[in-house]
């Protein structure tokens, strides 16, 4: 009986966390991605975040995900347009590996945009589910 009771206890944190996650969709942020310049490559850190929206994406199994790519703007107007898309791109095909159904997943490359105190926020992905 006491071992049942001190279990029951030590469960508590983990239940209590995912009635905070099952909470509302819409209080959720964005899971972002950063990249280097002139990259599209996902690297570890990257794979981890698609695969945390990939988990929250699967929990709600009918809202849509949004992907949105963004570039700096160093290069012309269409460089940055093509590699927001290809960025976005490299996430929806990731998000589809893991489980994410392709016609929950639309892509929207954004092309550049500045960010001048901190320039690594311009060379982003966002993963927006339920939105």
């Amino acid at each position: 009986m006491r071992r049942s009771l001190l279990l029951s206890l030590a469960c508590l944190p983990l239940l209590a966390g995912c009635a905070l996650f099952r909470g509302n969709l819409a209080d959720q942020p964005p899971r972002i991605v950063f990249y280097t310049p002139d990259s599209a490559e996902l690297d570890a850190q990257a794979k981890l975040i698609v695969g945390d929206a990939a988990d929250l994406a699967g929990n709600y199994p009918t809202a849509p995900v949004s992907v949105l790519g963004f570039a700096d703007p160093d290069g012309t107007t269409a460089e940055n347009r093509a590699l927001s898309a290809r960025r976005a791109e490299v996430v929806a095909t990731e998000l589809r590996r893991l489980g994410v159904a392709p016609s929950r997943i639309t892509v929207r490359p954004r092309g550049e945009v500045s960010f001048d105190a901190v320039p690594l926020e311009s060379r982003r992905v966002e993963i927006r589910v339920g939105q």
